[in-house]
C-alpha cells in the first residue's frame, strides 16, 4: 500500500507523525510502526496516585484563552450527563486500560492545581529546553504534572521543526526533616507552544491547511481560536503519553529517545475514516459549523486526538 502514496501524501503522514510525538523529536527518516504490535512495557512506574496539573502560562494569553485549556484539564475526571456524550473524561478513560496490565493495579487521580502566570517574559522569547525545564519547577515538584504553555511570539528550540510540544521528567526537591538533608523526587512536566502565528501547518492541523499532502480545507475550530485549539489537541496527546510514560520507562514503541506514545502512535487519527489529509468522521455544530469530537465542562466542546487501546491493540476514536 505504501508503494502506491504520492510523495506529498507520503510527506503529509510522515509530518503528522513527527508533530504529535512526545518525549523527543524524531528523526526525519522514521516513519509510524506497525501499529498491529501493543506498546511494549518497559516495567517502569505509571504516574500514580492524587496528581495535580498546575498551567504555567509564559507570555501574553487572554483570560478566555487559558479557560479554554483550564476547562479542557478539568474534563478530564468531571461526570459528564448521558447527553453530552461523547466526553473528554470517556476519552482518558483508555489511558486507564494501560494500568489494568501492570501487576502493580495502580490508579490516578487528576485535579487542577496553580495556574502561574509568566507575562513579562522571564526568560526572553527564545526558549531552551533547560528553560523549559526552569519554568515547569516553578509549579509543585512533587505528585504534579507541570504544564509550560507558550505564546505564539516565544520560539522554543526544536518547535515547528520537530514538533509542537515534548514531555518528560524533571528532579525536584523538597527538604527532609534532618538539617541539612534533601529528598529528591522526580515530576513530570509538559511544553506545548501556540504555534497560530509560527506553524499551523504543522500544530493546529486539522485547523489549518497542512504544508504537504492532501490540500482540503481546513476544519473550524471548536473553540473559535485556531492556536488554542491547536494546542489543547497536543496537550491532550502529551498528557496521555505522560500517564502511560512518564519517565522514559513505561509503554511506548520504538527507540527510548523518540518514542511512540498512546496518542502519538495514532497520527493524524481523530475519527473513523481517517486517512491522510482527512481528520475522520466527526461531530460537527450545526450553529458555528465547527468540528469536533468530545463534550468538555462549561459547555466546550474540544477535537481530541484517538488513543491507542491496548485492549484491541488500536486506534480507537471517540467517534
Amino acid at each position: 500500500m505504501a508503494a502506491s502514496l504520492t510523495p506529498s501524501v507520503f510527506k503529509f503522514f510522515l509530518l503528522i507523525s513527527l508533530f504529535q510525538l512526545s518525549l523527543a523529536g524524531r528523526q526525519l527518516s522514521e516513519v509510524v510502526q506497525d501499529q498491529s504490535q501493543l506498546l511494549t512495557y518497559h516495567n517502569g512506574p505509571l504516574l500514580s496516585g492524587e496528581i495535580t496539573i498546575n498551567l504555567i502560562w509564559y507570555g501574553k494569553f487572554k483570560p478566555s484563552e487559558r479557560t479554554i485549556v483550564s476547562d479542557f484539564v478539568t474534563s478530564l475526571w468531571s461526570s459528564a450527563p448521558q447527553s453530552s456524550q461523547p466526553s473528554v473524561a470517556a476519552w482518558w478513560k483508555t489511558t486507564e486500560k494501560y494500568y489494568h496490565l501492570t501487576s502493580k493495579k495502580a490508579t490516578l487521580s487528576l485535579s487542577l492545581g496553580k495556574q502561574i502566570l509568566d507575562e513579562s517574559y522571564s526568560l526572553g522569547k527564545l526558549l531552551t529546553n533547560e528553560q523549559i525545564v526552569k519554568l515547569a519547577s516553578k509549579g509543585d515538584q512533587k505528585n504534579a504534572i507541570n504544564v509550560v504553555l507558550t505564546a505564539a511570539d516565544v520560539a522554543v528550540d526544536g518547535f515547528c521543526m520537530s514538533r509542537c510540544g515534548t514531555h518528560g521528567s524533571a528532579l525536584g526537591s523538597s527538604n527532609g526533616q534532618a538539617k541539612g538533608v534533601k529528598h529528591y523526587s522526580k515530576f513530570a512536566y509538559i511544553w506545548v507552544g501556540n504555534s497560530e502565528t509560527q506553524c499551523p501547518g504543522q500544530c493546529a492541523w486539522p485547523f489549518h491547511q497542512p504544508i504537504y499532502g492532501p490540500q482540503n480545507p481546513p476544519l473550524v475550530a471548536p473553540n473559535n481560536n485556531v492556536g488554542l485549539d491547536g494546542m489543547v489537541i497536543n496537550l491532550a496527546s502529551l498528557l496521555a503519553g505522560t500517564a502511560t510514560n512518564p519517565f522514559g520507562n513505561g509503554y511506548f514503541q520504538g527507540p527510548a529517545e523518540a518514542p511512540l506514545e498512546a496518542a502519538s502512535a495514532c497520527p493524524g487519527v481523530y475519527g473513523k475514516g481517517a486517512y491522510p489529509g482527512y481528520a475522520g468522521n466527526l461531530l460537527v455544530d450545526p450553529t458555528t459549523g465547527a468540528s469536533y469530537n468530545a463534550h468538555g465542562d462549561n459547555g466546550r466542546k474540544y477535537l481530541l486526538p484517538a488513543l491507542y487501546d491496548p485492549a484491541t491493540s488500536s486506534c480507537s476514536p471517540l467517534v
